[in-house]
């Protein structure tokens, strides 16, 4: 999320990164190359509502400090991570159905909840049961459940970790900080949030793959401007916050994204990629999505409708596959020949499994 029309060429004297969902808290370990660990590595700290606040408490001591050094404060949150572990306590793992138990669930669930049959094949992986096994734990969620997981549970957890960062704001501006600091707030993943009855990561659907990507900086950014349209991958953090530091980035796969906030009307990337290995034990199977302004097309390791192509202007909820759709095949070749191409330089035998 960005913003807006005019901006110093200053730098800022300090910047703070948070992310949010990382699945586990960092500096667990007593060293971290290059930083200094500010909470205490010997607690254990595991889940997010047990280690979020102290991680918070250590960087508000930090940033409580007289500073006249430059300074980096990395804040990693394990919220809303906990929402995994509480999926898997509403249920027990779907194990072999009666055909007649099995009826009844498709009969329940036919008109909100019904997968696509045509769904591919390769999201077999929502029954594996042992990495990313939630899935698993969901098959007799009725309704009400998942709106207890989304009401109750997800965005509870999501509020327990805004709380965290509200607490930092809120240092940074009785330190009188806040107008020389560049915050950057994002995520390392989204949610399924019961799209596809889908929960956690591990799959291409917009709701799992999205993230949030927040800059702030009083004075010099806009606040309250959302930029919806150019994309934005989690490869360019640090080029954007070496950029706004003026510190030297060598040149990568991520962009920094200073020149989109301080001139709206540049275009941006043409096109950005994610790549998915969700089987730990079976590093064959493989996902690529390729999205452009106006489509998403996502190509699986071999398998029955490997292909998936949606019009997000039209489609955000990802209900209709134009790839199934021969009207859509000049836009589908078109998105084949891009995947492709990124493909090569990258030493990718990917590009053989695209149609």
């Amino acid at each position: 999320m960005f913003g807006p029309s005019t901006y110093a060429r200053d730098s800022p004297c300090s910047s703070i990164f948070i992310c949010s969902q990382v699945g586990r808290l960092p500096g667990n370990e007593r060293q971290i190359c290059g930083f200094d660990v500010l909470h205490n590595s010997e607690a254990r700290l595991s889940l997010g509502l047990e280690g979020d606040g102290p991680v918070t408490d250590a960087a508000i001591e930090f940033l409580q400090r007289q500073h006249d050094q430059p300074f980096f404060l990395g804040v990693s949150l394990c919220n809303p991570h906990d929402i995994y572990y509480w999926i898997m306590k509403q249920s027990v793992p779907q194990g072999p159905s009666h055909p007649e138990t099995v009826r009844l669930m498709q009969q329940a669930h036919q008109t909100h909840f019904a997968v696509d049959p045509q769904e591919s094949k390769f999201i077999i992986c929502r029954r594996r049961t042992y990495y990313g096994q939630e899935g698993t734990f969901t098959w007799d969620w009725e309704e009400s459940t998942w709106r207890v997981y989304l009401s109750q549970a997800y965005y509870r957890l999501t509020k327990a970790a805004d709380v965290q960062g509200g607490r930092l704001l809120e240092v940074l501006r009785q330190q009188d900080l806040e107008r020389n600091t560049l915050v950057l707030f994002t995520s390392g993943h989204g949610e399924g949030i019961a799209a596809h009855r889908w929960v956690t990561k591990l799959m291409l659907y917009e709701e799992p793959l999205r993230a949030p990507f927040i800059v702030r900086w009083p004075g010099k950014i806009a606040a309250g401007v959302v930029d919806g349209q150019r994309l934005v991958s989690g490869l360019d953090v640090l080029p954007t916050l070496c950029d706004w530091a003026e510190v030297y980035f060598p040149r990568g796969t991520g962009n920094s994204l200073r020149p989109l906030v301080e001139n709206p009307g540049q275009e941006g990337r043409s096109f950005l990629i994610s790549e998915l290995y969700p089987d730990t034990e079976d590093l064959k199977m493989q996902g690529r999505m390729l999205r452009t302004r106006h489509f998403k097309y996502v190509a699986f390791s071999p398998g029955q409708s490997a292909e998936m192509l949606f019009g997000l202007e039209v489609d955000l909820g990802e209900t209709c596959n134009l790839a199934l759709d021969g009207a859509w095949g000049g836009e589908l070749e078109q998105h084949r020949a891009l995947l492709r191409h990124w493909c090569v330089p990258q030493d990718n035998s990917f590009s053989s499994l695209v149609a």
